[in-house]
C-alpha cells in the first residue's frame, strides 16, 4: 500500500469518529427541542391559569391566551376563598384525603404482602377478578354503591366519600405493592422466621419499614387522587352544600348565566397548591418507588 492510500486512510479513521459525534450531537439537540416544545405544551395551561389568575376582569377578556397580565391583582385570591366558602371545602377536602390515604395504605399493603407472600388456592382467579374491576367505569358502578350508601344511613355525609374513595384506590395500590412485595429479599423474613416471629409480626417489624418509598407513591397517587375527585364527592354531597370538597365547590363561580373566570383560576390555584407541594416533599420516595414497581 503507498503512502498516500495509508495517509488518506488515517485521515478517514480519524474523520469517521468526528462525523459519528455530531451526528449524535444534532440527534440529541433535535430530540431536546422537541422534548423542550412537548414540555412547554404541557405546562402552557397551567402558566396561563396562574396568570389569569391575578388579572383584572377585563384584561382576562382582552388579553385572551396571554400568559402575563398587564397588572396584578393579588386580591383575587382572598376574594376567591371567601366568595366560595373555600375555608370549609379546603377542610373538608383535608379530612377526605387524608383519611382516604391512610385507610388504603393500611388495607393495600396487608392485602399486597399477603398476597405476595403465601400461595393458595384460586390465587391467579382471584388476581384475575382483582384486576377486573380496574375496567369496570364509575358510571355503571355508581348507582349500586349509591344505593348501598343510602341502606347504610351514610348519604350526605364525609365518611360515604372517605369509604367509596378507598375502594376505588384499593385496587391499583395493592398490584403496586404486590410488585413492590415481591421483589425484596426474602432473607430477612426468613431470618425473622427463624428467630419465631409470626407472620403479623415479620409484616409489621421487617417488611412494612422496608416498604417506605413504595408507601410514598402509594400515598402520593391516592392523595391527589382524592384531593382531586369531583363525581364521588358530588353525588354523596348533593343535599349538603357544606360538605363540599374543594373541586366540587369550585362550580361557585360558576352561575347560570355568567361565570366569574378570574376568580374560577384563583380557585383553581388554591386547590392545586397543597398537591404541588406534597410532591415536592415525597417526590424522591416517588421515583424510588415507581422504580422499584417496575422492576418487579
Amino acid at each position: 500500500m503507498s503512502a498516500i492510500s495509508r495517509n488518506n486512510l488515517a485521515t478517514h479513521h480519524a474523520r469517521s469518529p468526528r462525523r459519528r459525534r455530531q451526528r449524535i450531537s444534532m440527534g440529541m439537540l433535535l430530540t431536546h427541542l422537541i422534548l423542550l416544545a412537548g414540555g412547554v405544551v404541557w405546562v402552557y395551561p397551567f402558566l396561563w391559569m396562574l396568570g389569569s389568575s391575578v388579572k383584572s376582569d377585563q384584561d382576562f377578556f382582552d388579553q385572551g391566551l396571554n400568559i402575563f397580565p398587564k397588572s396584578i391583582h393579588l386580591e383575587n385570591y382572598p376574594a376567591a376563598w371567601n366568595e366560595a366558602s373555600f375555608g370549609q371545602y379546603f377542610i373538608n377536602t383535608v379530612i377526605v384525603s387524608g383519611l382516604t390515604v391512610v385507610f388504603v395504605l393500611l388495607f393495600t399493603t396487608m392485602a399486597g404482602y399477603a398476597i405476595a407472600r403465601t400461595q393458595f388456592p384460586g390465587k391467579k382467579i382471584l388476581l384475575g377478578l382483582i384486576a377486573l374491576t380496574l375496567f369496570l367505569p364509575h358510571g355503571y358502578t355508581i348507582l349500586p354503591i349509591f344505593d348501598l350508601i343510602q341502606r347504610l344511613g351514610l348519604l350526605n355525609n364525609l365518611t360515604s366519600i372517605i369509604l367509596v374513595q378507598t375502594a376505588g384506590g384499593m385496587v391499583f395500590s395493592t398490584f403496586l405493592f404486590i410488585g413492590y412485595f415481591s421483589s425484596m429479599d426474602k432473607e430477612l423474613e426468613d431470618a425473622a422466621r427463624v428467630d419465631g416471629a409470626s407472620f403479623n409480626q415479620r409484616f409489621w417489624q421487617v417488611m412494612f419499614p422496608l416498604a417506605g418509598p413504595m408507601l410514598a407513591t402509594v400515598a402520593l397517587f391516592t392523595f391527589i387522587g382524592a384531593w382531586n375527585s369531583f363525581f364521588i364527592p358530588l353525588v354523596f354531597t348533593l343535599g349538603v352544600p357544606e360538605l363540599r370538597t374543594l373541586a366540587v365547590g369550585m362550580y361557585a363561580f360558576i352561575g347560570q348565566n355568567s361565570t366569574n373566570w378570574t376568580y374560577l383560576t384563583a380557585g383553581s390555584v388554591i386547590t392545586l397548591a397543597p398537591i404541588m407541594i406534597v410532591f415536592v416533599f415525597l417526590q424522591r420516595y416517588f421515583i424510588n418507588g415507581v422504580a422499584g414497581a417496575i422492576k418487579a
